[in-house]
């Protein structure tokens, strides 16, 4: 079907793969593990606050369920029980793209299609950690749309925020899949991020958005939903950890015990996700109106970390060879924002991983 499959749900970690990350993360972070959140205290002999590494820590720019693994490590202790002192900051990924670059922020999430045209413009930064194994970027149209794959896109109305960033990156990926492209359509662009409430009222027939918002919104209000897929074959990296250069170098044992402290918080949400959704729910309490919504797009979330790559090698993996075919698939888009040939040593690092 177009190199796409229309679904709405992706399958969790196979448990020994799960046994395993766990396993070897708590290893790693030699912290305690399983059961409630716990503060961390002097008598456990976690470090004292004066002997703590500072780290600034980007996260997207609304506290959201979807930032569960971040909250949870830091609730839990495991990032003071390894040495840290972790505050976070809230931004818009290009802002946090640069702030990295500059090291005004140690370490944050960002789209993975970001620093390949970052890098490319000379913006010290590299990725170190996968947190989504499966692009979370997706089209979304209303069930009885008749779009069921790309090659249905064919002069539809297609909403998306800006003709930039990871939203258009895929959907150009996607229709040079079957074979069209931006021209074959009618874009209709949403600044203010409307586009899910455009296809809700019938102004466009279908939109690009994030996997575990706009399609869950849709079927909150009882619209069911047909979502688009990028298949492996032209795969994009999702959303990682991202640290600059110079960071790297100053604070690279710190930037390690991070990772590797959020990585054991991810694998402890996937086995129990309620663990996640406490801590996202203690650290944004506005989200307790709605619990049930959010367990639901944490759910969402969960099942994006997960892609074949991650199951054989384990949470945080970097798939280099992914990376080298994004690319190639980036730079021969039509409209590409890669300033000039990048290769993946210059993109990626993956010594700050536990394995690493």
């Amino acid at each position: 079907m177009d190199g796409l499959r229309s679904d709405r749900r992706r399958g969790p970690l196979a448990p020994a793969v799960l046994l395993t990350v766990l396993v070897a993360l708590g290893t790693v972070a030699g912290c305690t593990s399983g059961g409630d959140l716990v503060a961390p205290s002097a008598a456990s002999g976690q470090p004292a606050t004066s002997e703590l590494t500072h780290l600034t820590v980007g996260l997207g720019y609304i506290p959201s369920v979807q930032f569960a693994p971040f909250y949870l490590a830091q609730e839990a202790g495991y990032y003071r029980a390894a040495g840290l002192d972790v505050t976070f900051q809230n931004r818009i990924d290009p802002d946090l793209i640069v702030l990295i670059g500059q090291g005004a922020v140690d370490i944050g999430i960002g789209d993975g299609t970001s620093v390949i045209p970052a890098v490319s413009q000379g913006v010290p930064i590299r990725y170190v950690a996968t947190i989504y194994g499966s692009l979370p970027n997706v089209v979304f149209a209303k069930a009885d749309s008749g779009i069921r794959g790309a090659s249905d896109l064919r002069g539809k109305r297609v909403g998306t925020p800006c003709r930039c960033g990871s939203n258009w990156i895929m959907l150009q990926a996607l229709l040079q899949a079957a074979g069209l492209s931006a021209s074959d359509i009618d874009v209709v662009e949403y600044p203010d991020f409307g586009q899910a409430g455009a296809v809700a009222h019938g102004a466009v027939d279908a939109a690009t958005g994030y996997v575990a918002n706009e399609p869950i919104q849709l079927e909150e209000q009882g619209i069911s939903v047909s979502v688009l897929h990028l298949d492996q074959t032209v795969a994009l990296p999702g959303p990682g950890l991202i640290a600059g250069t110079v960071t790297s170098d100053t604070k690279g044992d710190a930037l390690r015990a991070f990772v590797a402290a959020t990585l054991r918080a991810m694998g402890e949400i996937v086995v129990q996700p309620q663990r996640g959704l406490d801590a996202a729910l203690q650290v944004v309490p506005e989200l307790k109106v709605q619990r049930d919504l959010q367990r639901t797009i944490l759910e969402a979330t969960v099942a994006s970390w997960s892609s074949p790559y991650t199951e054989a090698h384990g949470l945080g993996a970097i798939d280099t060879a992914a990376w080298e075919a994004s690319v190639r698939l980036m730079t021969s888009l039509p409209d590409h924002p890669v300033a000039k040939p990048v290769g993946v040593d210059q993109l990626v690092d993956s010594t700050l991983l536990p394995s690493g």
